[in-house]
C-alpha cells in the first residue's frame, strides 16, 4: 500500500483523505479473515512478524506471504474503484 499508492496520490492534485480511507476500509473489509487480521496487526498495531506468530501460531513467513498479498488486494482494490 504504501509504494504504488503513494506515488499515485502524490500526482493526484484532486486527492480526497477522507475518500480514501473509506477506500482503505472497503477494501480491508473485503479481504479473507487471515489477510485481513495479519494486516491489521502489522499496519495499525505495528505488531512485528515474531509477535504475531506467536499469537496467532503462525510462522512468519506465512504471515508476511499474507501481509504480502493482502497489501496488493487492498492496492488494487484502491486504484481500481
Amino acid at each position: 500500500v504504501e509504494t504504488g499508492l503513494s506515488n499515485k496520490i502524490k500526482a493526484d492534485h484532486h486527492f480526497d483523505a477522507n475518500k480514501l480511507e473509506w477506500k482503505l476500509q472497503l477494501a480491508i473489509q473485503k479481504l479473507p479473515e487471515k489477510q485481513r487480521v495479519v494486516f491489521c496487526l502489522r499496519y495499525y498495531e505495528e505488531m512485528p512478524y515474531e509477535e504475531m506468530g506467536r499469537v496467532l501460531e503462525t510462522s512468519e513467513g506465512a504471515l508476511k506471504a499474507s501481509y504480502h498479498h493482502a497489501v496488493k488486494k487492498i492496492e488494487d482494490y484502491i486504484l481500481n474503484h
